[in-house]
């Protein structure tokens, strides 16, 4: 039997980050009630708890950005301008042109020490 206890780990998120996934919980919310779902149907139809579905609503940041997406997709939460024909596979595609600009790993600069006293 183990008896070490890991470390528990605090994270912490930007007040940017903390309101937008705030506001995406409710504008998924309200989407959900419009379209006469409870927090169990639409749980049911992403392929996850009714809990899980609630920490959705209320803009907990722990949540999977899949499932979350998958949430907003459902109840018709538009993202990235999904409305828009193609508008996502144009945006994936510059984005991955971008990515094939830059370099493919990113080190931390090393500091030379001058020890030679």
């Amino acid at each position: 039997m183990d008896t070490t206890q890991r470390p528990t780990i605090v994270r912490t998120y930007s007040r940017y980050a903390r309101e937008a996934v705030t506001l995406l919980g409710s504008l998924i919310r309200i989407n959900r009630i419009e379209r006469k779902l409870t927090v169990q149907a639409l749980a049911e139809r992403v392929g996850i708890s009714r809990d899980m579905m609630q920490r959705i609503e209320q803009g907990d940041p722990r949540c999977g950005i899949g499932v979350v997406i998958e949430a907003a997709t459902i109840v018709g939460v538009a993202l990235f301008e999904a409305d828009s024909s193609n508008t996502l596979t144009m945006h994936i595609k510059e984005q991955e042109d971008k990515l094939r600009l830059l370099p493919k790993a990113v080190h931390k600069t090393r500091t030379v020490v001058k020890d030679d006293f």
